[in-house]
């Protein structure tokens, strides 16, 4: 990556994955209690082809519009979703896209296959921490539902991470395929 100065390329590349980001939230397979979607997918691909400033932006503004109230949470939208307990996923996605970028890149370049998941499982396991850390949180504090540990774990964790790990392969993929093309475009005589 060449320049950090924000151009009307790199704003539309954001605005893409924003909107990227909010077409995966409603591509679900409805796994209670937490939907699988391929918004990860697609936040990892953010952070991969955007790097981590522009990816972590992409990721941000998603939050930001459905905070405002535009129904693009994979549960609607609006001040009131900060209450749901699978907020802290999308809290997730803002550093985990911004990990993702910058652990994928060296010297300005998207780096290997290698450096790439690398990068992924730490965005993962960012994205899986915020989640199952709000998750808990507000199902003991805020609804008084209390699920167990193992609830915890099996719900919030083992029944999403396979799918999850497959995609970001994919996005993995995809992103050493795409990148050269894009890139080029999004950091010309930037």
């Amino acid at each position: 990556m060449k320049s950090n100065t924000l151009t009307i390329r790199k704003m539309t590349f954001c605005a893409i994955f924003t909107a990227l980001i909010a077409v995966g939230a409603f591509i679900k397979i409805p796994v209670p209690p937490i939907p699988f979607t391929l918004q990860t997918m697609f936040v990892v691909l953010a952070g991969l082809m955007l790097g981590g400033n522009m990816g972590g932006i992409s990721a941000l503004l998603y939050m930001i519009l459905g905070l405002i109230g535009i129904p693009i949470f994979t549960g609607g939208g609006g001040i009131g979703y900060v209450l749901k307990p699978t907020f802290g996923y999308i809290i997730g996605f803002c550093v985990g896209a911004y990990a993702i970028g910058k652990i994928s890149y060296k010297n300005g370049k998207l780096g290997g296959y290698a450096r790439m998941f690398c990068g992924v499982l730490a965005g993962l396991g960012i994205i899986y921490g915020f989640g199952i850390i709000y998750y808990y949180f507000i199902t003991n504090f805020v609804t008084s539902s209390y699920p167990g540990f193992w609830f915890m774990i099996l719900h919030c964790f083992l029944m999403t991470i396979p799918g999850d790990l497959i995609t970001c392969a994919l996005a993995c993929l995809l992103a050493k395929r795409v990148h050269p093309v894009t890139g080029r475009y999004i950091y010309k005589n930037a």
